[in-house]
């Protein structure tokens, strides 16, 4: 009826997900249009279908097994029904688990025809490999005292494998020794830290220390890692459930994206209004909230800054040791450490920079000093130039002298005159300077006057407590230092357990499973003695003395037959190698006579000649 068939393809059409599109109005004038079958109705179905059928044959075929059948509750109050309901989700469960594992072995690229053609492969290579060893049976079974040299080799096989298991052995038992050494030098570092710390230690800090210690370790079990295991579990249960979700076209992700900006807009309007509605007992409450949660993220942000900073510390440690292993090795000193290496850092440093300040001072010298040296050279030509014109001018006029007596007069007189000046600028500006520093000391003692009267009381109370931390600080180290001495021979002592209780395990597994293996001998060789025994024939056949006594006749039976075949085929060697060379070399000749009967045809068929009208012609 046309009513059952609009149904059954209404019902198709929603596990295919298929929606009407806008033109076509609401849901019943979309079920009147299926029914009566009209052109705008089906048309789009039709389209929607023939553009996806790739995917919703997936799904089509998907739906026959994952679309759940609805019980009514009241039904489910038996418990058959509940079991079968129960079973019956167990199954689609699993099916979905079995479709995704066949999905992803396709897109492996793994196909059964591959599979195939490698078993044939593999067949025929163990084909091969059989008629070798076979072939090398044979060939050795003519070879004298082929048997012991057989187990020789056999022997040199298993020497060879027991050498190659022990360098496997030897290298791990090296990597075994470099870990040890590794774990000794970090317990040594540990110990001369832990040593370190007890020099100046007093019970009260070493508690405070490991009070810390443990509201850290409560606050990362108690609080951080349940959250995170239960937002790792949330996304896993996301992720699972999408992956379970069949796969979804571009329309529905944008039909998705719509309705997540729908909801969004409806929860900001939500929120405003009850921001609006909010009395001002809920706002002081939300301020506190809003003080409590970021507080709470700062106490987040710095368990995991401080987690980070163990796990960096642990690894630059490492480091550290491995370095100072490869300096070791390198030249054989040991690496400064704690105070000596700031030391030796500072000493360094200041060499450093006293070298840097004297390769400077000295590559300003040589500079000036190539400067000073060039002008000088210039000067003394210029002056030699000079002075010779001076002395011909002088002789010419008769007053020869007189110029070495005005420059010393005006050498002299620049002299006085600069270091009057000089005494002049001097004595102004010491006078400007006195003025500018009594000014500042005059503002500086009125600013730090209030600022010391602060300070005086400080500096007692920093000596104080300074003296109160050093008392501190060597009660923690000794309290430290007995509280590590008992946890170690408390762990020594749990460690013996634990391995005393790993080998108590041990021998009662071996003893258990011994007895299991014997019991199962036993078990087998009562079997085979009753079946053995039995006057049944049947029984009597089922025992394995009588299955191998069958197997053994029948092998000799076989080797009879053998050996009787190969007498045969030794005997008529010989004349049928004979008559299968007489055979080839009729069919020699054969060959020879037909190609002697092709060239004589040929050589007769060359040189016809043809008369017509008179004329010869050489016909080829």
């Amino acid at each position: 009826m046309p009513d059952q068939t609009a149904k059954r393809m209404l019902t198709l059409l929603g596990i295919l997900k298929y929606k009407p599109p806008g033109n076509t109005g609401d849901m019943s004038t979309f079920r009147q249009g299926l029914v009566v079958g009209s052109k705008p109705v089906i048309h789009p179905v039709l389209h929607w279908l023939l553009q996806r059928t790739n995917e919703l044959k997936k799904r089509a075929y998907l739906a026959r097994f994952l679309v759940k059948l609805e019980v009514p509750a009241e039904f489910l109050q038996d418990d058959v029904v509940a079991d079968t309901s129960k079973q019956y989700e167990e199954l689609m469960e699993g099916f979905k688990n079995l479709h995704k594992e066949c999905e992803q072995l396709k897109a492996s690229g793994l196909s059964t025809a591959e599979i195939r053609r490698d078993i044939s492969a593999m067949e025929e290579e163990k084909d091969q490999l059989i008629k070798r060893v076979e072939r090398l049976k044979k060939r050795v079974e003519s070879v004298q005292n082929h048997q012991r040299m057989l187990e020789i080799a056999r022997q040199l096989r298993l020497e060879k494998e027991r050498e190659e298991s022990v360098a496997q052995q030897k290298q791990e038992q090296k990597n075994q020794l470099f870990h040890a050494e590794q774990r000794l030098q970090r317990a040594q570092h540990q110990l001369r830290d832990m040593r370190h710390a007890a020099a100046d230690a007093n019970p009260e800090s070493l508690m405070q220390r490991l009070e810390e210690e443990i509201k850290f370790n409560s606050y990362m079990v108690t609080e951080k890692l349940p959250k995170e295991l239960e937002s790792k579990k949330q996304a896993l249960h996301f992720l699972q459930k999408v992956a379970t979700e069949p796969a979804m076209g571009q329309s529905e992700l944008n039909e998705l994206e719509v309705k997540i900006h729908e909801i969004n807009a409806n929860i900001n309007q939500l929120i405003e209004k009850r921001m609006m509605r909010s009395d001002p007992m809920d706002d002081k409450l939300s301020l506190f909230r809003q003080q409590a949660s970021i507080i709470a993220r700062k106490k987040e942000a710095k368990a995991e800054e401080l987690q980070e900073a163990k796990e960096e510390l642990a690894n630059v440690e490492k480091e550290i040791v491995h370095k100072a292993n490869e300096a070791r090795d390198f030249d054989g000193s040991e690496v400064l450490k704690g105070d000596e290496f700031k030391r030796y850092v500072s000493k360094l440093r200041g060499k450093s920079t006293v070298f840097k300040k004297k390769r400077q001072e000295l590559a300003e010298l040589k500079a000036e000093h190539g400067v000073l040296q060039r002008t000088e050279e210039i000067l003394k030509q210029r002056h030699e130039s000079v002075q010779q014109q001076l002395q011909t001018i002088e002789q010419k006029r008769g007053i020869s002298g007189y110029s070495n007596t005005q420059e010393e007069l005006e050498r002299v007189s620049a002299l006085k005159s600069e270091m009057d000046e000089v005494k002049g600028r001097t004595l102004d500006d010491m006078s400007d300077m006195v003025k500018k520093l009594n000014a500042m000391i005059a503002e500086k003692k009125s600013a730090l006057a209030p600022v010391i009267k602060e300070l005086r009381p400080l500096r007692q109370k920093c000596q104080e407590l300074t003296q109160e931390y050093d008392e501190k600080k060597a009660q923690y180290d000794s309290c430290a230092a007995g509280l590590e001495s008992n946890r170690s021979k408390l762990e020594q002592e749990v460690r013996g357990l634990r391995e005393e209780n790993g080998q108590a395990e041990s021998q009662y597994h071996y003893v258990n499973i011994m007895r299991k293996y014997l019991e199962i001998q036993i078990q087998r060789a009562s079997d085979e003695m009753r079946t053995y025994v039995s006057s049944d024939p049947q029984e009597r056949r089922k025992a394995v003395r009588e299955q191998y006594t069958r197997n053994i006749l029948e092998q000799e039976n076989l080797g009879k037959k053998l050996r009787e075949k190969q007498k045969a085929v030794r005997e008529s060697h010989g004349p049928n190698m004979k008559q299968a060379k007489m055979w080839r070399d009729f069919e020699q000749l054969m060959a020879c006579k037909k190609q002697c009967f092709l060239k004589q045809q040929i050589q007769n068929s060359v040189g016809q000649i043809i008369q017509e009208g008179g004329e010869d012609r050489l016909v080829l």
